[in-house]
């Protein structure tokens, strides 16, 4: 037997174990108790947050723009005629 399908063998082996074992079903409850918790905090996926952190940096970039602009009517208003 070469030692490519010794251990070829011997991985499948081991994952039908796996399969078969405990730890299986422990890991699929696990992960629905955890999917379960998750739902009910108040959380947001990536894409939703990188959206609005997006916006933010627009809204951000649009604020600087207007107090910039209003400084610069102030300064106008506030200069002697």
């Amino acid at each position: 037997m070469d030692m490519n399908n010794f251990f070829n063998d011997l991985q499948g082996k081991i994952n039908q174990a796996i399969e078969n074992s405990p730890a299986k079903d422990i890991e699929k409850n696990v992960k629905s108790m955890m999917t379960q918790g998750f739902a009910k905090l108040d959380l947001v996926t990536r894409e939703e947050f990188d959206i609005q952190a997006q916006v933010l940096a627009k809204t951000r970039a649009k604020l600087d723009a207007l107090e910039a602009r209003l400084a610069e009517l102030e300064a106008k208003a506030a200069a002697p005629k």
